[in-house]
């Protein structure tokens, strides 16, 4: 598994400015080596410069000890390994005080400074060792081309391959770190991904549901309110009118047949998503992301019921209303312009509407004349479902039929669903309206 940036960070639990524990004893190492080596080498300076031995091996292992900063102060470091260069000191801690100097975050400007500011240095003092070796007759053996040769190749080889592979280093650490910055981005995007797709999911399941609790609404309410006023008026003429009440009796029959075919056809619908999305509402749960696929299922499933023109449609109006009139409703159907093919969702809706403002008349109006009045236009198709007050106060709640609120809602969900406009509320006589209009091309 991948390390991110944060995980790197947590794992930074080394002592003062080194990164790990690792690190730390890595240069303590390094130090020390350099330290004893310096030390070693203090020793001819001492006889050279004519100081106390004891001297000039401190001085060389305090030097030496430099290259324990190394991290902390590249630059600190490779002016020390510069500055005793002249004594023959600190070969060590010149390489590795390069190499650090390279790999660090530092412009390039110091870096090519302190590198030619450094070889320069070792190729005087190469140049000016080799060539008292000549003077004294210890190189008698070679040609004066060997000073320049020996003094060249000493100096780049003591600061071209630390120089070198410090970049190297310092890029490859550098990409290192930019791709574990592209990861932790990566991460954080297919997290806030996987976020909006939950979010996504959970709505699309809770329009899912208000869907279904509207359908079940608007099949439900109105049969079953018809049903409620067709049995209260069987109870009002079961012994006066015996034919009524079987006529009623009739009525009460077919409106629950119709009421469990609707039913059985919704849920039909919704077991054939089983599986999908009512089978699966636990599993949904713990895998945020195929909630989105169940929701894109469902949705089509219901626009291929659409397409296939399954549902109510405005052909059903006049039976529509011929059930509430059977109802005891006074009320009357009225259609301006010609009637043309429309989209099912948008007959859908327009019949729904009818329907729940009937409903609502059953519920609310009980006994109230009524207008149904639809309007065919260019590009929309309006209706209006208005009533006048109930014949008697008490009419609305003869039968009591229960309202839960909802109705209103549902309809108005419906209408603003397909860019439509929605508007209800009482008339001036005391009577109720409820208007909409919904686009053609929906």
């Amino acid at each position: 598994m991948t390390t991110t940036g944060e995980d790197h960070t947590a794992t930074l639990t080394g002592p003062w400015w080194w990164a790990r524990w690792r690190s730390a004893v890595l240069d303590g190492s390094l130090a020390l080596v350099s330290a004893v080596e310096c030390a070693i080498e203090g020793y001819p300076f001492a006889d050279a410069a004519g100081v106390p031995v004891p001297a000039g091996m401190v001085f060389g292992a305090v030097a030496g000890s430099m290259l324990l900063f190394r991290r902390r102060w590249p630059i600190a470091v490779v002016l020390v390994s510069i500055a005793i260069t002249p004594a023959q000191m600190g070969f060590l801690m010149g390489l590795v005080g390069l190499y650090t100097l390279a790999a660090s975050e530092m412009p390039r400007r110091i870096i090519g400074a302190l590198a030619g500011m450094s070889m320069v240095g070792m190729l005087i003092v190469t140049y000016v060792r080799a060539h008292q070796g000549m003077v004294r007759g210890d190189l008698q053996m070679v040609g004066d081309w060997f000073v320049p040769f020996v003094s060249i190749t000493t100096s780049l080889g003591m600061t071209a391959p630390p120089i070198l592979l410090g970049l190297y280093v310092g890029a490859r650490r550098r990409l290192m770190e930019s791709l574990r910055e592209r990861a932790d981005s990566l991460e954080r995007e297919l997290q806030l991904l996987a976020e909006r797709a939950e979010e996504r999911a959970e709505w699309a399941r809770n329009e899912e549901r208000t869907r279904i609790a509207r359908e079940m609404h608007d099949v439900v309410a109105h049969r079953v309110s018809l049903m409620v006023v067709h049995a209260a008026a069987l109870q009002a003429v079961a012994r006066k009118d015996p034919e009524k009440a079987v006529k009623n009796a009739s009525l009460v029959g077919d409106m629950g047949r119709q009421a469990l075919t609707e039913l059985r056809e919704m849920l039909g619908v919704l077991r054939t998503g089983e599986g999908g999305y009512g089978g699966s509402s636990v599993r949904m749960q713990t895998v945020p992301l195929a909630a989105v696929g169940v929701a894109a299922a469902a949705a089509a499933s219901r626009a291929v019921a659409e397409e296939t023109g399954d549902g109510p449609c405005l052909d059903d109006l006049q039976e529509l209303v011929g059930q509430s009139a059977a109802a005891g409703m006074v009320v009357d159907l009225f259609v301006d312009g010609d009637a043309r093919g429309y989209a099912a969702a948008v007959e859908q809706t327009a019949y729904r509407v009818v329907q729940e403002a009937l409903t609502n008349v059953h519920k609310h109006a009980a006994g109230a004349k009524t207008r149904v009045r639809v309007a065919h236009r260019g590009a929309e198709i309006a209706m209006q479902v208005e009533n006048g007050p109930p014949p008697e106060p008490g009419a609305a709640s003869d039968a009591r039929l229960p309202s839960g609120g909802n109705g209103l809602v549902g309809m108005k969900e419906r209408v603003l669903g397909l860019g439509g406009v929605f508007v209800s509320g009482p008339t001036d006589a005391g009577g109720f309206r409820v208007s909409a209009v919904i686009p053609a091309e929906a």
